[in-house]
């Protein structure tokens, strides 16, 4: 079943906290290392544990050179020249985009029969199984959302049908009383019966 929400707020509980903590950052660290292969991305990630311990992950090079070369960065300039981008940027992303976009139609024709084994190579074929694995998992927590909502819709359905089913043994059970009083009723103004053979009542 689908995980549900956890509530943002400190565990109180120490032993909680300590695996809590202990499991987020190694997932952390995962996600980064993933994002690292499959983008080609330098990242840098440093955890401070609650007792002062430090968790440090750098994907290329060190942490230190990570984080020399942040300081170095100029911030201004960036955003200067992310808003004019001179021709030889837009060629390397448009060439970028292409690569990207060639590497998803072979591994689409890869997955529809195509294995050729020149068709794609072994670091293709790593950014392929990783994406499969991302788009398995989405895929299977979507569907575990959708069979979560149609169970609480069928349980409130169940409910409503329950409540329907209550009310109609009730109005049931009243009109027979009803008629049974009523039967009883008729009963009452015929007091005499006679027999067909003697053809006298009493």
């Amino acid at each position: 079943m689908a995980r549900g929400k956890v509530q943002m707020r400190r565990i109180e509980n120490p032993v909680h906290r300590q695996v809590t903590f202990c499991k987020r950052r190694m997932g952390l660290l995962k996600k980064a290392k993933e994002l690292s292969v499959l983008c080609d991305a330098d990242i840098g990630v440093m955890v401070f544990s609650p007792d002062g311990k430090i968790y440090e992950l750098a994907t290329n090079g060190n942490m230190q050179g990570l984080i020399e070369r942040y300081k170095g960065s100029n911030t201004e300039a960036q955003s200067e020249s992310s808003k004019q981008k001179n021709p030889q940027i837009i060629q390397q992303e448009v060439l970028l985009l292409r690569q990207e976009i060639d590497l998803l139609q072979k591994g689409l024709r890869y997955m529809y029969g195509a294995k050729d084994m020149d068709h794609m190579n072994l670091h293709e074929l790593q950014v392929l199984e990783s994406n499969l694995e991302i788009w398995v998992h989405n895929i299977r927590s979507t569907k575990m959302e959708i069979i979560s909502r149609e169970i609480e819709m069928l349980k409130n359905k169940e409910g409503i049908l329950k409540a329907t089913n209550d009310l109609l043994q009730e109005r049931v059970i009243e009109q027979s009383g009803i008629l049974d009083t009523g039967s009883n009723m008729m009963i009452s103004h015929f007091p005499f019966q006679g027999t067909m053979e003697s053809g006298h009542y009493f």
